[in-house]
């Protein structure tokens, strides 16, 4: 899969994502992809100062991601 293909499935998963996010004031945008293997996002609006965003981001982003691009490795929340 070359990077255009991936970013393509990320952005797919991320558009899964987002009416979630949406619903509770918040959005997500892709910010880079490392190696293949590691995504940067970045949480907006109310996900920012949200308490539970950690959780958001590892059972529900990562796994969604995953499901669309198996090999990515980590996800991670940049400011």
């Amino acid at each position: 899969m070359n990077n255009s293909e991936l970013n393509q499935n990320i952005e797919k998963a991320l558009e899964e994502i987002r009416p979630f996010l949406n619903s509770d004031g918040g959005d997500i945008s892709l910010v880079s992809v490392e190696d293949g293997k590691h995504v940067k996002v970045r949480l907006q609006g109310a996900c920012t100062a949200c308490s539970v965003n950690q959780m958001t981001l590892k059972a529900g982003v990562e796994t969604t991601i995953k499901k669309y691009a198996p090999q990515i490795e980590t996800v991670v929340n940049v400011d």
